[in-house]
């Protein structure tokens, strides 16, 4: 029974976590799944390049687009149930890989009041990640790994993970050979009956479907590896450092958990032979991260599978300290890694980011409502970096969008531009380029951009009027940030980075608020654009000639159709 009300509590804090995360986190959540599987399900929507190319596996989106079939079905398939049963289906699971957490752990208080709490987790354990799926799946295959026994049932989810996201490897390579290592049976017998046998098994369920819905015949996992890792696609989206998972990317995952993972591993590193489990734990962190470190593009979602590694390893040194430890102790490391993961959770989860989530639904109202003077339904262009927004997952209407494109470098052409950057260097060329400016309907019913882009195209939006202004994050504010960054590393002894030019490029491309356009119809051009003393005023075009005058790169190219 108090099984049963463990889970039941973890269930809550997952179930809870839907509801409560409301921002955006990385573009992967809904492109390499909800959009995916609203493709499959209602037979329109965007696919990225990573699915005309082959490199990811759709057994996870099937698993959402059977889910869609059913609501679809049950003529039930409403936008808010497409956007939210998906993250409850992902929370049921990430809330049995911590029950599994628990049980693994022995049952102790401490695992079950760490498991719970960690910020990252809560931040992304009902997200539509292959990186949360990933993560759940190795705790689930940790709890049955034979740390004391000969079982192989771990074989299976660590196969799916393998498959899914062929990285996995880095963690389940070391931990396989020492089970190997430590078996009593005979190894060539379990290499070959369990862990070639199971290989097979998955690779080809997972190469069946892969190749049925790509196509063609298709090794998903080779092919993520030959993009990702040996031509090294990744970097195309960003390079960092080779200590980065080191210095900054699992010591922000942990959060203040940091401070009792240093001390786990001091306990592990002085007494091993007390915490046996604890030192392959961190023999198999470490191997992860060096070899994660090779690999310039770094994400602090591509550790989250080492997390519940490093939540047993702090599990096993707290249990043990507490025996020896004051009850007012106890309870202020409880507070102050309560408090300490209840922040940034809050923020990161409810604040930070959230205007592609506010803006959705409001878009979803222009898809259903509006109609323009031929009776024609929205066409919505996203001016933002690629992918900075969902898509038509939780629009769930077939209304024609247009968003910059992000593909990488594939054809390895010198001096490569992609759509997003080549916008960015110049707004107003581009829209002179891309956008049909004659006749008027022409142009997309709405615009979807950041703020600070507006003063840039203040001419192409003379043709608008506002319609939404919604609060997406502080990045602009940098004054107070930069002072006490200046204070602390004066007093450090250290010379103080300058965040203006560290987040230049990103501040430049987003903002505060995320703002939504709509086309003037006829008639309203004076009552929105202009006061009553500027009627007979030349307009006010900035630097820049109007639109109408420029000539025209692509003229009668009208890319909405």
């Amino acid at each position: 029974m108090r099984l049963l009300y463990v889970f039941l509590l973890i269930l809550a804090v997952r179930l809870a976590s839907v509801f409560v995360v409301q921002t955006y986190y990385v573009p992967d959540e809904y492109w390499q799944s909800l959009e995916v599987a609203h493709k499959l399900t209602f037979g329109y929507g965007y696919l990225t390049w990573e699915w005309v190319q082959g490199i990811r596996s759709y057994v996870y989106p099937l698993l959402i687009a059977g889910l869609y079939k059913i609501l679809a079905l049950l003529q039930l398939d409403s936008a808010h149930l497409l956007v939210v049963l998906p993250r409850i289906l992902q929370a049921l699971l990430s809330a049995y890989s911590d029950y599994r957490f628990y049980v693994w752990t022995g049952k102790r208080k401490w695992a079950l009041f760490l498991i719970l709490v960690p910020w990252f987790w809560f931040y992304t354990g009902s997200r539509t990640l292959a990186n949360t799926l990933e993560a759940s799946l190795t705790t689930i295959a940790l709890s049955y790994f034979p740390w004391y026994g000969e079982s192989t049932a771990y074989l299976w989810p660590a196969a799916i993970c393998c498959f899914l996201r062929p990285t996995a490897a880095v963690i389940w390579l070391p931990l396989s050979l020492y089970h190997l290592r430590k078996s009593s049976q005979n190894v060539l017998e379990l290499i070959l009956k369990r862990f070639v046998l199971i290989g097979l098994v998955v690779a080809g369920l997972g190469i069946a479907i892969d190749t049925y819905w790509h196509g063609q015949l298709i090794v998903t996992p080779y092919e993520f590896l030959k993009y990702n890792i040996f031509n090294n696609i990744g970097s195309f989206y960003g390079s960092h450092p080779w200590h980065w998972y080191f210095s900054v990317g699992l010591p922000t995952v942990l959060g203040i958990n940091t401070l009792p993972f240093i001390f786990g591993v001091m306990e592990t590193v002085q007494k091993s032979e007390k915490f046996p489990v604890s030192k392959q734990l961190l023999i198999t962190i470490f191997l992860s991260l060096v070899v994660l470190s090779a690999v310039e593009h770094k994400e602090f979602r591509f550790v989250s599978s080492l997390l519940p590694l490093c939540l047993y390893v702090i599990t096993d040194a707290l249990s043990r300290w507490s025996t020896r430890a004051s009850s007012t102790m106890l309870w202020t490391t409880a507070l102050v890694i309560l408090v300490g993961n209840i922040l940034p959770a809050w923020y990161l989860s409810t604040v930070h980011q959230k205007g592609p989530i506010e803006l959705m639904p409001k878009l979803r109202e222009i898809a259903q409502e509006y109609r323009d003077e031929r009776e024609h339904q929205a066409n919505i262009l996203f001016l933002m970096p690629c992918h900075s927004t969902p898509y038509y997952s939780h629009i769930h209407q077939n209304v024609t969008m247009r968003f910059l494109t992000c593909e990488p470098n594939l054809e390895k052409k010198e001096q490569y531009k992609d759509e997003a950057d080549r916008f960015f260097e110049d707004p107003v060329h581009w829209i002179n380029s891309h956008i049909p400016m004659h006749p008027l309907t022409a142009l997309p019913t709405h615009v979807v951009l950041f703020d600070p882009l507006a003063e840039n195209i203040s001419v192409f939006l003379r043709n608008y009027r506002l319609l939404h202004r919604i609060e997406h994050a502080e990045v602009t504010r940098l004054e107070g940030s930069q002072a006490l960054v200046d204070q602390w590393s004066k007093v450090l002894g250290t010379q103080s980075p300058n965040l203006g030019s560290l987040l230049q490029h990103r501040q430049s491309r987003t903002g505060r608020s995320i703002l939504v356009y709509q086309r003037l119809k006829k008639g309203e051009e004076n009552a929105f654009n202009r006061g009553p003393d500027q009627e007979q005023q030349e307009p006010d075009v900035h630097d820049h000639p109007p639109l109408e005058d420029l000539v025209l790169a692509k003229e009668n190219e009208n890319l909405f159709n």
